[in-house]
């Protein structure tokens, strides 16, 4: 696993998140020369965006994908990328899925995404309130005790 930070010029970033999404009705057509061809199509989305794959699972009716990626992207329009690329790929690829998936649907409307990294929201807490200043009536906390 990589922890390689992004730098720029006034920048120091890291952004990873684990997402998941379903093929419709959750079919178990992610088998075999087509879940080879999907997990293609999804590294060269992700290569396409300098999105890296950290991990990933292509299971016969859902995907894995733990990732690291820039943040001028949002995860909402890296996984429109990549679940509209592989599946209009897919199904020109292999008309057994269009006989299947009438309407161009492949994949089920929604996703899950978690976000993942170097640190807990424990470790931020604890950090926040290292420098919180406990004597001062500046009033510098969002979040008032």
């Amino acid at each position: 696993m990589s922890t390689n930070i992004r730098k720029g010029s006034h920048t120091v970033i890291r952004l990873t998140c684990h997402i998941v999404w379903s093929t419709k009705y959750r079919y178990k057509v992610l088998q075999g020369d087509i879940q080879a061809r999907c997990r293609e199509l999804l590294i060269q989305v992700c290569e396409a965006q300098e999105i890296e794959i950290l991990k990933g699972v292509v299971s016969p009716d859902h995907v894995h994908m733990h990732i690291e990626y820039a943040p001028k992207l949002n995860v909402s329009s890296i996984v429109k990328s990549l679940k509209g690329r592989s599946s209009r790929k897919l199904q020109q690829e292999f008309p057994v899925l269009k006989k299947r998936y009438w309407g161009n649907h492949f994949w089920s409307s929604g996703y899950g995404a978690w976000s993942s990294g170097n640190i807990t929201d424990k470790m931020v807490n604890e950090y926040l309130e290292h420098h919180r200043r406990k004597d001062s009536n500046d009033n510098s906390d969002f979040i008032l005790e």
